[in-house]
């Protein structure tokens, strides 16, 4: 009966045995200090559960996970990254950091399970910080605050970070903390995904960490910087990268390049603003044409013209002989300057080398089209001498009407030393002999060839001889005597 009794027991002991077998075994493979990828099963008011791929169910108070607006800004279904802070009947407590009031031992095992803390800088000292974890005091070097160099320390000043203990000594006396060491972690891990993830080509967001001579550099993630040349900012010329972009501000830029950087485990990721937006010059044949009056600004100036912007990222020249009919203008700075908005004329658009010609002189119209109705071939005009050159002169008639006054026409006149003695500034009569409008020409004479023709159209022609008297001279003096002294009689 003994036997049998024991042969009874025997099923219901192997269960118990079973049961706690699998209790025992529900945490198994999971410590405290462990960094755990966990899906959020459900959500409630306090807690949070989580599927922790052991096992074990895996809790989270809902407090630790709350940001800044006291809401839990995640959803059934999404994985977080958490640590192991307890493994205890049945259940696996987690966290994103160990926080709040703790013992010593508490810190001790955080420092020995590698388990990130949560502390509140509560001030800057000389080399570093003093921060308060769970109700104590400890020490962060300066060095190990970030990754960047610290220039402010004040700005770290009363905020709550996550930290590693790197050092615990004399019982927790000398509790050292690094946020460096997490936040290289972190940026190490980030750097791996976006490696992987990202390629030339992608167009991410980023916010502006700062500005240097040559370009701006963008915060892609924590710990993750790309830089945009200044070249790469805008389609617009860019002098200056505070006029394209601001620290603070919030873009979008295309991925590059991305390489290998100096520092083991950095990148350098090379990124550009302006190629996030259509490239103005494939648009420019449906918004300019040759003809068109547009408003533009000088961009810079060169020794032969000026560059203007006439749109974001499209620029044209006005080259130095453009820039007047009236004057002759020696170099661009005598009209116009950098900055200056002004109205020019489009002569010509070369898609293909991607250039544009333009005119500041023709927005003002030009003094050639009025010079066959203002003079007339054959008439006298006042002039004023711009130049002697070896093959004559040339004389302004109106501003941007200017023309020649041959050498070959000047040893005709009766007195060519009066038109070599000529100076710029003098004014001089002369005539307009001939007009090529076409080739923009005018030649011109000294009027005195023109002056004789004309006395010779009002002189009196001679009375013809009778047919039977001589044809000497002698013959028609001795008659003009004849009837000069009857009329005296």
């Amino acid at each position: 009966m003994v036997e049998e009794g024991k042969k009874a027991a025997g099923p219901e002991e192997s269960f118990a045995d079973l049961l706690h077998d699998y209790e025992q075994g529900r945490g198994e493979g999971l410590k405290v200090g462990d960094k755990v990828e966990c899906k959020i099963v459900s959500i409630g008011a306090d807690a949070v559960f989580v599927d922790t791929g052991a096992k074990a169910d895996g809790v989270v108070a809902a407090d630790e996970l709350k940001n800044e607006e006291g809401v839990i800004p995640f959803a059934e279904g999404d994985v977080l990254q958490l640590y192991v802070v307890d493994v205890s009947g049945g259940q696996v407590k987690l966290a994103r950091a160990l926080s709040g009031a703790g013992s010593m031992e508490a810190l001790r095992g955080a420092y020995e399970s590698r388990v990130p803390v949560e502390g509140k800088v509560k001030e800057a000292v000389k080399g570093g910080f003093s921060v308060e974890v769970m109700r104590k005091r400890a020490f962060c070097p300066v060095s190990q605050m970030d990754i960047q160099y610290v220039e402010d320390p004040s700005v770290y000043v009363d905020n709550t970070y996550e930290f590693m203990i790197i050092k615990f000594e004399q019982n927790g006396r000398n509790v050292v903390l690094s946020r460096r060491e997490l936040l290289a972690q972190a940026q190490k891990e980030s750097a791996a995904k976006f490696q992987a993830e990202i390629k030339p080509g992608a167009i991410i967001e980023g916010t502006v960490s700062k500005l240097m001579p040559y370009g701006a550099f963008v915060e892609l993630m924590p710990g993750l910087e790309g830089m945009a040349h200044i070249s790469e900012l805008s389609w617009s010329r860019v002098d200056d990268p505070s006029a394209a972009v601001q620290p603070g501000q919030r873009v979008k830029a295309k991925v590059l390049a991305v390489e290998p950087g100096k520092k083991e485990g950095r990148l350098k990721i090379s990124l550009s603003l302006k190629q996030t937006e259509a490239d103005p010059w494939t648009t420019l044949g449906d918004r300019f044409q040759a003809g068109d009056t547009v408003q533009g600004k000088v961009i810079r100036l060169a020794d032969f013209g000026a560059f203007v912007e006439i749109a974001p990222g499209i620029e044209g020249l006005v080259h130095v002989s453009e820039m007047s009919y009236t004057r002759r203008i020696s170099k661009p700075s005598d009209v116009v300057n950098p900055g200056q908005e002004i109205s020019v004329k489009i002569k010509d658009v070369d898609l293909a080398n991607r250039r544009i010609s333009l005119s500041l002189r023709d927005t003002a119209g030009d003094p050639w089209e009025q010079v066959p109705e203002k003079f007339k071939i054959g008439q006298a005009y006042s002039g004023v001498v711009e130049k002697q050159e070896a093959f004559g002169i040339f004389i302004q008639l109106e501003p941007g009407v200017t023309g020649l006054l041959p050498r070959s026409r000047i040893s005709k006149s009766q007195k060519p030393a009066s038109f070599e003695a000529l100076k710029p500034g003098d004014t001089v009569q002369i005539t307009v002999d001939e007009i090529n409008p076409t080739e923009r020409k005018i030649t011109l004479g000294t009027g005195e060839d023109r002056g004789a023709e004309d006395w010779k159209k009002f002189s009196k022609p001679a009375a013809a001889p009778a047919a039977s008297a001589p044809s000497s001279g002698f013959s028609t003096l001795g008659q003009k005597l004849q009837e000069a002294m009857k009329k005296k009689k």
